[in-house]
């Protein structure tokens, strides 16, 4: 996500509180929420596939393995 959207979706929220959107402007507000989510999730996806616990044996597993095999034993 660009510096300009994120700028552009903190001027709509100021916007919104002063004096309310146009139905473009709402319309604009959403898109811009939801590609900046998906930029979120999408940042936190790769960390954590990038991203490795040590289990008792000292072995080095990456978390997404973890979580599963975390979840066989429950």
């Amino acid at each position: 996500m660009t510096k300009e959207k994120i700028a552009r979706i903190n001027e709509l929220a100021r916007k919104m509180k002063a004096e309310g959107l146009s139905e473009a402007e709402k319309t604009e507000q959403a898109q811009l929420r939801r590609e900046y989510v998906a930029a979120v999730v999408g940042d936190l996806k790769n960390q954590l596939d990038n991203t490795y616990v040590i289990d008792e044996q000292g072995n080095k597993i990456k978390v997404a393995d973890a979580n599963r095999k975390a979840r066989t034993r429950q």
